[in-house]
């Protein structure tokens, strides 16, 4: 059995005179939850619309549980599920009348029931609740149970999360982590980077259409040197390499947020804050050194973006 669900190579799509995606490779295994990461206009919403067959490449192929849409169009679409990041549904129906009507798209024997979505997604006490009283929070997790009522074997979730509150945000997390669970493939796109450390198996960063890292958070993470930052913020005359031979330090470089503006310190990033933080502190008394800010902290995806591209992943 092929053990992967999504095979892009050299995806190619061109508007007039912008590329929205430039030679795209991505794969995409059976079972995992594989995020799709990077700022607005890098090309991954126009990715994941050619991925749910919404949308044609100029070049390149896309291959979906070993078909492609141009032959098994309508094959493909009962296979997988896609949750938008606003879904515009029926007002005046119920929960439950919104379900079973989406159950009447599928097979009778390959459709979930509906007590089984609304137990999963934990809207059993809102199944009489017209769609237009419910909640942001649960008019997303019924948006995620019509992706789920065909059972998809791989399901789409686009930014799943924004806008929601934090208990909102862990039921929809759960249910993530069941779907891996049965096996189901789960393509994320989000700008929360704790949620794509938590969730994802793999993640790939894109920036102008290209895929500039792939791994796992905690690879991509060590690739920028070390699970642990300490910035210093106001210390302009203090260079980097004042700082590089420090026990436990693995690399050095300036914090600021953006490749066009002045550098305003630095960040260190490290191994072991225990070890390292009382050497920089005996370090900066020698120079005569008071950063106005001293903050030591876990490196995160965003840290890797920035270390890669200047921005982070929250920049429009």
């Amino acid at each position: 059995m092929n053990d992967i669900a999504i095979r892009i190579k050299g995806l190619v799509k061109k508007y007039a005179d912008v590329v929205a995606v430039d030679g795209l490779d991505l794969e995409v295994e059976r079972g995992e939850c594989f995020g799709l990461l990077g700022p607005n206009g890098a090309g991954k919403t126009t990715t994941i619309e050619i991925m749910e067959g919404l949308n044609t490449p100029t070049a390149g192929t896309v291959e979906m549980l070993g078909r492609d849409w141009a032959h098994h169009g309508d094959e493909l679409r009962a296979r997988i599920g896609v949750a938008l990041q606003e879904t515009k549904l029926f007002d005046r129906l119920t929960v439950e009348e919104t379900l079973r009507l989406f159950r009447t798209f599928y097979p009778s024997d390959r459709a979930l029931e509906v007590e089984t979505l609304l137990t999963e997604l934990q809207l059993g006490d809102k199944r009489r609740a017209w769609v237009q009283k419910l909640s942001g929070g649960q008019r997303q997790r019924l948006a995620v149970a019509l992706a789920l009522v065909g059972d998809p074997d791989v399901l789409f979730l686009d930014e799943p999360t924004t806008g929601l509150d934090p208990q909102s945000r862990r039921a929809l997390w759960d249910t993530v982590a069941s779907l891996r669970s049965r096996g189901k493939t789960v393509v994320l796109t989000t700008h929360y980077m704790d949620e794509a450390e938590h969730l994802c198996d793999r993640v790939a960063i894109v920036d102008h259409g290209r895929r500039i890292a792939l791994g796992t958070p905690a690879a991509l993470i060590d690739d920028i040197g070390g699970h642990h930052l300490v910035e210093l913020s106001s210390v302009p005359s203090l260079q980097a390499e004042v700082f590089t031979d420090l026990v436990g330090v693995r690399a050095v470089r300036a914090s600021q947020r953006d490749r066009s503006e002045p550098q305003d310190g630095l960040v260190l990033s490290i191994d072991e804050p225990h070890v390292t933080l009382p050497a920089l502190f005996q370090r900066l008394a020698e120079r005569g050194a008071k950063p106005t800010r001293l903050v030591s902290r876990t490196a995160t995806l965003d840290d890797v973006f920035l270390s890669l591209t200047g921005r982070t992943l929250r920049e429009d």
